[in-house]
């Protein structure tokens, strides 16, 4: 089929590419399928979420671990559940990354990780409420710490 975007143009997806979102994501509950754009560039490591309803929606995303080492959280029975976990290998672990014209003021959402089952393509954006961590770590941040 084909996808047509705002930012990558027309996409051909195959059916098996799509991410499937049972619940939607937090303010976008509608929509449930996305794909998953790997930056051609392998130096780079932010990729996007593509809506496959809404051409305008496609979220930026990086493996937190790339600037926060020291990331945790539990995954808990019912995500495990909704998303078919049966090998924690199968898991890819994403935050949501604001980019801003000012690229020193970049944030990523910790708050809100996004887990996906690659193998069963399902995922689901988990709110860590009493984790400490907020929508808006600034990625420079960690960086200058690490450095």
């Amino acid at each position: 089929m084909k996808l047509e975007t705002k930012y990558f143009g027309e996409i051909e997806v195959q059916k098996d590419e799509i991410i499937k979102f049972p619940d939607g994501l937090p303010g976008f509950e509608d929509l449930k399928e996305f794909l998953f754009i790997e930056n051609p560039d392998k130096e780079i490591p932010f990729h996007w979420l593509q809506s496959t309803k809404e051409e305008e929606i496609a979220f930026v995303v990086v493996n937190p671990f790339m600037f926060k080492k020291d990331y945790e959280f539990e995954i808990f029975d019912y995500t495990k559940e909704v998303l078919k976990i049966k090998d924690e290998k199968e898991l890819a672990l994403f935050v949501i990354v604001v980019v801003p014209e000012d690229i020193n003021e970049m944030t990523a959402n910790l708050m809100a990780p996004i887990l996906i089952n690659t193998k069963e393509k399902l995922a689901k954006q988990i709110v860590l409420e009493k984790s400490g961590y907020n929508t808006k770590h600034r990625i420079i941040d960690e960086i200058e710490k690490t450095g």
